[in-house]
């Protein structure tokens, strides 16, 4: 349906999303920043363009990699010039887009958007600051990953944090090289064939990857007590309950089950499983991702 929003709606909803951009930067930069304390240098040599270092010719390299220019400096020696690595895969990511993760059931904890944009963003840092390329998949932005001290920035704008789609749209169709790592960030409240669907389309042209879900708590503690109205964040569908206290029980059973079918079409495709709540500290998972985007690639700590 066509958006019926004024201009006048739709220019507010963007000052508000550029007025919180700042904020999750910064809060981005100081999680990644306490995870990177630490943390050894993760670059290595490989067949890229961005010059990393000079080393001393050795037996078995090849002539054409001599740099006959840093060489003639030394006058003593043959020097090597090495790039830093650049596999053809960049590490890509998809957030949940829709209003699903527009949600808090605490004032006092972020929304699961605002954690899926801190921890990406966290993350980007992270990985450039490592000399890695870092890409969004989106149907709205260019897929040409960002690299570099503005990567972070580039990612956090490419993420659209004042915007959402109608519904989830967890893709299911995977255009990008053989090898790419990915990250899908969501809450992963849908079908579980859907989620293996978009898993396999990936996994199936030679991706690695990871899904993360972000809950909020009561998602998974269900303390409800009473007469609860629930309202779905996409649909706006209610349902109200007289008694929420009598199916805490029946709910926990089949979130269990949903995040089971989660971790087996994870551990079927040969990818990791994460999750994440709202109220634990972001510098765990961060951590976590960091180290499984690490161990996808085969880098040497």
């Amino acid at each position: 349906m066509p958006s019926t929003r004024s201009p006048i709606d739709i220019q507010h909803a963007a000052e508000d999303a550029a007025a919180h951009f700042p904020a999750l930067l910064l809060e981005a930069e100081r999680i990644a920043h306490s995870v990177a304390v630490g943390l050894h240098g993760r670059r290595r040599a490989g067949p890229g363009e961005t010059f990393w270092q000079h080393r001393p010719y050795g037996f078995g390299d090849p002539v054409s990699s001599i740099d006959w220019r840093q060489s003639a400096r030394a006058a003593d020696r043959l020097y090597v010039r090495q790039n830093e690595w650049e596999a053809a895969a960049a590490a890509y990511f998809w957030r949940d887009g829709s209003q699903s993760l527009n949600f808090a059931y605490n004032r006092h904890t972020p929304t699961k958007r605002e954690r899926a944009d801190i921890l990406i963003t966290a993350l980007t840092i992270l990985l450039s600051q490592a000399g890695e390329r870092i890409g969004l998949i989106s149907e709205r932005t260019h897929r040409r990953p960002f690299q570099g001290r503005t990567a972070p920035e580039r990612m956090l704008e490419a993420l659209e944090i004042g915007r959402f789609a109608d519904h989830s749209d967890i893709p299911t169709t995977n255009s990008l090289p053989a090898g790419t790592r990915t990250v899908f960030v969501s809450d992963f409240f849908a079908p579980l064939e859907t989620v293996e669907r978009s898993v396999a389309a990936f996994a199936n042209s030679g991706a690695k990857g990871i899904l993360l879900q972000i809950c909020d708590p009561s998602e998974e503690d269900f303390p409800f007590e009473g007469r609860v109205e629930f309202r779905d964040l996409e649909s706006d569908a209610r349902l109200t309950f007289g008694d929420t206290t009598a199916l805490q029980s029946s709910y926990k059973e089949k979130f269990n089950l949903h995040r089971e079918g989660l971790v087996s079409i994870a551990r079927k495709y040969g990818w990791t499983f994460t999750a994440h709540r709202t109220d634990y500290p972001p510098q765990t998972v961060l951590l976590s991702m960091f180290t499984a985007l690490a161990d996808l690639r085969g880098w040497n700590s």
